[in-house]
C-alpha cells in the first residue's frame, strides 16, 4: 500500500500521460480528482476514450476547466483537500509553438503560476510539475545532466518548461511549496498522440501513407515508455524533496530511422519515406542521464525500446478495431 499523497488533483488528465497517471492512481487505491479543458490540439473524442475506464471508478471525478480560469481553479482547490498535485497540462509540442508563442506563454507560464497561487492557497499540497527534455536545447555531448546549463531554449514551448521550473522554484523558496520538475523524455506507448513519431510512422505506415522525416533520420531520441514515466512520476509524488529537477528519460538513445526499421518489423510493412528539411526548433539529440532520479526516487526504466514499440502497436491494433 502506498505511503504517499491520497487524494490526488492530476491537470491535464485526460491526455496520453495523464490518463495513464490517473489510472495507476486509482488502481492503488487513491482518490483523484481530474482536471482537463479538452484542448482541440488533437481530437476531444480520443481523450474522452482515454478517460472511459477512470470514469468507471467511484474514486474518480473528472471536472472540465481551464488552468487559466482563475475563478475555475479556485473553485477546483477549495473542493478538493488535495495531498498532491500533478500538473501535466499544457500546450504541448515543439513545432506549433513556433506559431503560437503568446498562446504557450499564457498557458504554459501564466495557468501554471495560477495552479501553483492556488496550492498556496489551500495548504501546499506536494507538486509534481511535468517539464521537458526540451529545456536543455540544442546539444553535442550528452547525456543531459540536470546541473548542466538551460539557458538557451530554441523553442517557445521549451523557454514556458524552462520558465516553469524557475517560478516553481520561486514558490518553494517563498512558501514552502514542495515541487518536483520531472524533465520527461519522448514519452511513447499506448494512447500516444497522434502528433507524436511512432504513432504518426504507425498510422501513416498502416494506411499506405508516406512517412514524414525531416532532416537525414540521425537524429536522437531517448524514448521514455509510458509505464516507466508513469511509475517515476508516482514515485516522485510520493517522496517530500522540498524542490528537485529530476530527469525521467530510459538512459538512452536511438534514431529516427532505427523507430522506422523497428515499425516495419512489427507492423510488416516497408514505410514509403518522405524526406523534408530539418524543422526549426527540433533538437538533434536527446540523452537523459537518470542517475539522480534513480538515487532520489529508486527510479529504474524497465521496458526495453524493442518491447515497448510492440506493446504500443498491439494498442494501435486493438484501439482501431474496438473503437476505444
Amino acid at each position: 500500500m502506498t505511503l504517499g499523497p491520497q487524494r490526488v488533483l492530476v491537470t491535464g488528465a485526460a491526455g496520453f500521460i495523464g490518463s495513464t497517471l490517473v489510472e495507476r492512481l486509482l488502481a492503488e487505491g487513491r482518490s483523484v480528482v481530474g482536471f482537463d479543458n479538452f484542448d482541440p490540439y488533437y481530437p476531444e473524442e480520443q481523450k474522452r476514450r482515454n478517460l472511459a475506464r477512470a470514469l468507471d471508478h467511484a474514486a474518480y471525478e473528472l471536472v472540465e476547466g481551464d488552468i487559466r480560469d482563475e475563478a475555475a481553479v479556485e473553485r477546483l482547490f477549495a473542493q478538493g483537500d488535495f495531498a498532491g498535485l500533478v500538473h501535466l497540462a499544457a500546450l504541448a509540442g515543439v513545432r506549433p509553438s513556433l506559431e503560437r508563442p503568446a498562446a504557450y506563454a499564457d498557458v504554459n507560464v501564466r495557468g501554471t503560476t495560477q495552479l501553483f497561487e492556488a496550492a498556496v492557497r489551500h495548504g501546499a499540497p506536494r507538486v509534481v510539475f511535468a517539464s521537458s527534455s526540451s529545456v536543455y536545447g540544442e546539444r553535442e555531448d550528452g547525456p543531459f545532466r540536470e546541473i548542466d546549463p538551460v539557458e538557451r531554449p530554441i523553442s517557445p514551448y521549451a523557454a514556458t518548461k524552462r520558465a516553469g521550473e524557475l517560478m516553481a522554484h520561486s514558490f518553494h523558496h517563498a512558501h514552502g511549496l514542495s515541487v518536483t520538475c520531472a524533465r520527461i523524455f519522448t514519452a511513447y506507448g499506448p494512447r500516444q498522440r497522434p502528433d507524436l513519431a511512432i504513432r504518426k510512422f504507425a498510422e501513416r505506415m498502416r494506411s499506405q501513407q508516406p512517412v514524414p522525416i525531416y532532416g537525414d533520420g540521425s537524429s536522437l531520441r531517448d524514448f521514455t515508455f509510458v509505464d516507466d514515466l508513469v511509475d517515476g512520476l508516482l514515485r516522485a509524488l510520493d517522496r517530500d524533496l522540498g524542490f528537485a529537477i529530476l530527469n525521467f528519460g530510459a538512459g538512452r538513445k536511438i534514431s529516427v530511422l532505427e523507430v522506422v526499421k523497428l515499425l516495419e518489423q512489427n507492423l510488416g510493412q516497408t514505410a514509403d519515406i518522405e524526406w523534408l528539411p530539418a524543422q526549426t526548433g527540433d533538437v538533434k539529440r536527446t540523452w537523459a542521464d537518470i542517475d539522480a532520479a534513480r538515487d532520489a526516487l529508486g527510479y529504474a526504466p524497465g521496458v526495453a525500446f524493442e518491447e515497448g514499440v510492440r506493446l504500443f502497436v498491439d494498442w494501435l491494433a486493438d484501439s482501431e478495431g474496438t473503437g476505444s
